[in-house]
C-alpha cells in the first residue's frame, strides 16, 4: 500500500508511484471558445448541502441521492427533499435493491445496504482478504442478486481522487459480491467507476476515468473476467454510468481531457510527483462543464449534451427517468433536471 506524505499545505498526502502512459489521441478536443451548446437549460433542485455523486430513481419518480457529509437523500421531483439516513463515511455510487433497499458504494466504509423504511446501514463487504475496501465507487445489481461493483484504486481515496489520476498504477478493480462472498472478477482498471450490465447480465461495462474509456468485462462462460474496449476512446473523463429504458448506456463526463496531464503522463514519473506536491488550486482541475454522453450497445455515441457556464459543472451522474435527465456532481449543491424533449 502506498505511504503517506506531507503535502505542501500542511495536509499529509498519499505518495505516489507514478507510472508512464501514453494516452491515446484525443478524438476531440473539448474547449468552451466556440463549442456549441447542445445541453438543454437545465433547472436545479436545491439540497441541503453538497456532492450529489449520483443518483437513483425509484419507479415512484422519488430520487434518492449521497452527500459529501454522509447523508443518504430522499428528493422529490417537485424539490421536496428527506434525510434517509447517514452512511459515517463518504456515499458515491447508488443502486436500488428491491423496494426497500439502497446499495450505496461508501469511499470509506465498503459496500452497503441501506433500508429505506427505517435507515438500517448494513454493511455488506468492508475489507477484501483483509484489504480495506477503499474507494468502493459504483455497483450494478444482476437479476440472480449478485451485485457487482468497482473499486476506483487501492492506493488513493476520494479526498486524494486526482492522485489516482497522476499515478495511472492501474489499480482499479470490479468485484461480484453473492451470498456474503466476494470474488474479483478483474482487476487492472486506470480508475475503474462507472458500471452497468449488458447483454442480459453476460457482460459488464465500467468506465476507466483515467483511461478516457469504456471497456467490456466477460461475466459468463469461459472468456469470463477477459475484458475488451467498448466503443472509442472518449475525449474526457467518464464518470458514473446508468442505463435507461431503451438500453441507452449514459456517461457522466466529470471534465473534458487536460491537456498538461496528457503531457505529463508519458514523461518521467518524477514531474507528476512534483505536481501532486503542489497546492490543489494549482493541479488540472474539473471545467465549468456539464456534459452527459449516450452510447447504444455496442459503444457507438448516439447522442451528446455539452455546455459551459450553465450554472451546473463536474457532472459524476447522470439518470434518465422517462423523458427527464437528472444530473449530479461532485461539487455542487443541487441535482440538476434536463428535458430531453
Amino acid at each position: 500500500m502506498a505511504q503517506r506524505t506531507q503535502g505542501s499545505q500542511g495536509s499529509h498526502r498519499t505518495r505516489m508511484a507514478a507510472v508512464r502512459w501514453t494516452p491515446p489521441p484525443n478524438p476531440q478536443p473539448v474547449r468552451r471558445r466556440g463549442d456549441v451548446a447542445t445541453l438543454p437549460p437545465l433547472k436545479r433542485i436545491p439540497l441541503p448541502g453538497a456532492g450529489p455523486e449520483h443518483i437513483a430513481v425509484a419507479a415512484s419518480g422519488e430520487l434518492f441521492t449521497g452527500l459529501a457529509d454522509g447523508r443518504i437523500l430522499r428528493v422529490s421531483p417537485d424539490g421536496g427533499v428527506g434525510a434517509v439516513t447517514t452512511t459515517g463515511g463518504r456515499p458515491l455510487g447508488l443502486e436500488l435493491l428491491g423496494e426497500d433497499a439502497l446499495i450505496v458504494c461508501d469511499a470509506y466504509r465498503g459496500l452497503l445496504k441501506v433500508r429505506l423504511s427505517d435507515g438500517t446501514v448494513e454493511v455488506l463487504v468492508a475489507k477484501v482478504e483483509g484489504e480495506p475496501l477503499i474507494f468502493c465507487s459504483n455497483a450494478a445489481v444482476a437479476a440472480d442478486g449478485s451485485i457487482y461493483f468497482t473499486q476506483s484504486s487501492r492506493h488513493f481515496n476520494i479526498d486524494e481522487y486526482r492522485g489516482d489520476l497522476f499515478e495511472h498504477s492501474t489499480t482499479g478493480r470490479l468485484f461480484r459480491y453473492r451470498d456474503g462472498a466476494v470474488d474479483l472478477v478483474a482487476d487492472g482498471f486506470a480508475f475503474a467507476n462507472g458500471i452497468v450490465l449488458i447483454e442480459d447480465g453476460a457482460a459488464a461495462v465500467v468506465a476507466e476515468t483515467g483511461g478516457y474509456c469504456l471497456t467490456r468485462v466477460e461475466l459468463a462462460g469461459p472468456d469470463a473476467g477477459r475484458t475488451s474496449a467498448f466503443g472509442a476512446p472518449l475525449a474526457g473523463f467518464p464518470d458514473n454510468l446508468t442505463r435507461d429504458a431503451d438500453g441507452l448506456i449514459w456517461i457522466a463526463m466529470v471534465s473534458p481531457r487536460d491537456p498538461a496531464l496528457d503531457w505529463l503522463l508519458p514523461r518521467h514519473p518524477r514531474l507528476r510527483s512534483l505536481v501532486w506536491s503542489t497546492p490543489e488550486r494549482l493541479q488540472p482541475g474539473e471545467k465549468d462543464l456539464a456534459w452527459a454522453i449516450a452510447v447504444d450497445g455496442t459503444g457507438e455515441k448516439v447522442r451528446e449534451l455539452r455546455g459551459w457556464g450553465v450554472g451546473y459543472k463536474a457532472v459524476t451522474a447522470v439518470r434518465r427517468s422517462g423523458e427527464t435527465l437528472y444530473l449530479g456532481s461532485l461539487t455542487e449543491a443541487a441535482i440538476a433536471a434536463v428535458g430531453l424533449r
